[in-house]
């Protein structure tokens, strides 16, 4: 596995992919040490003493507002390979689908993939990646679960939408909505409709376990090429151009709670952009365990730095 080295001379190492369109940003080398403890007290460290750097990483002028960004460090588990630390523009995610599958692909690149499946500690939980035949990787995520069914909301134009409330690894609202064009063309339009049932969930206090911000919004429709089409707003306002790795994760959790998909039956989940996962579960003891299928690519390789003259040296919003 790959040996971890710590920030020097403001030099932080990274590999950029795309996994369906979505990039990720793996911080492979120059992090600060965040310690050995559990992900959680690290992610808290990074939180509270590098969101600094989160910034400057992933967003302008040496990132973008859909740069998923992810840090490998030290595992927590004896038998792991790496911690993995996700992030974005508007803060830590529990866990990425789509990011995991890249840095499968980024290890595999700088030669630290030794194993043919490999486990990553999250926040979330502990995953595993298995790199497949013909280039393909399979995230076998955490326990995934719906918490509630049919949540009622009222917009504030007065539309009445019902969605799920499902955990994939972070907190999601899912709605049918089979009367929306998702595509490009109507981004526009599915941000602001997702924005509104986000600000409604927070303005009615409605939640995940425990209190937990459902973050996620994940609108769907019929696809012509798979069994479902997906447009999923994620915190910071930007969607993501993937299915999204843990927002299938909750949709498989709904449709397994409702009977509409079997243990090891494979649903093909088509993102706005037209790319496509596939994904199967197995029953476990609170809900489900999901797998994830799919392809990521390397776009870039290098060396971000952080100079003290920089005034935007932490991003332009630092």
């Amino acid at each position: 596995m790959y040996i971890f080295d710590f920030m020097k001379d403001g030099i932080i190492n990274i590999v950029d992919s795309h996994t369906g369109g979505e990039p990720t940003r793996v911080v492979t080398g120059g992090f600060p040490d965040l310690g050995s403890g559990p992900m959680a007290a690290r992610v808290d460290n990074f939180k509270t003493h590098y969101d600094h750097l989160r910034r400057g990483i992933v967003e302008e002028p040496r990132g973008h507002a859909s740069i998923v960004g992810a840090l490998l460090c030290a595992p927590e588990k004896s038998d792991s390979d790496a911690g993995l630390i996700f992030f974005n523009n508007a803060g830590y995610l529990g866990m990425c689908g789509h990011g995991t599958i890249g840095v499968v692909k980024t290890l595999e690149h700088i030669g630290g993939a030794d194993a043919k499946t490999l486990r990553f500690d999250t926040v979330a939980g502990t995953v595993t990646a298995t790199r497949n035949t013909g280039g393909s990787v399979t995230c076998r995520n955490v326990e995934s679960y719906r918490l509630s069914k049919g949540v009622e909301l009222e917009l504030n134009d007065r539309r009445l939408i019902r969605g799920d409330i499902a955990w994939g690894g972070n907190w999601f609202f899912l709605v049918e909505a089979d009367e929306l064009e998702i595509s490009l063309r109507n981004l526009g339009g599915l941000s602001r409709l997702a924005t509104d049932i986000m600000y409604k969930l927070a303005e009615k206090n409605i939640t995940g376990a425990e209190g937990a911000r459902i973050d996620h919004i994940e609108l769907f429709s019929k696809s012509d090429v798979a069994d479902s089409r997906n447009f999923v707003l994620c915190p910071g306002g930007e969607y993501d151009r993937s299915p999204c790795g843990t927002g299938t994760s909750a949709k498989l959790a709904c449709l397994a709670a409702d009977g509409h998909l079997e243990a090891g039956d494979v649903w093909k989940q088509e993102s706005v952009t037209g790319s496509v996962f596939d994904a199967t579960y197995e029953v476990s003891d609170k809900g489900i365990v999901p797998s994830i299928t799919g392809f990521a690519f390397i776009t870039a390789e290098g060396k971000l730095i952080f100079d003290n003259n920089d005034p935007f040296k932490h991003g332009i919003n630092g």
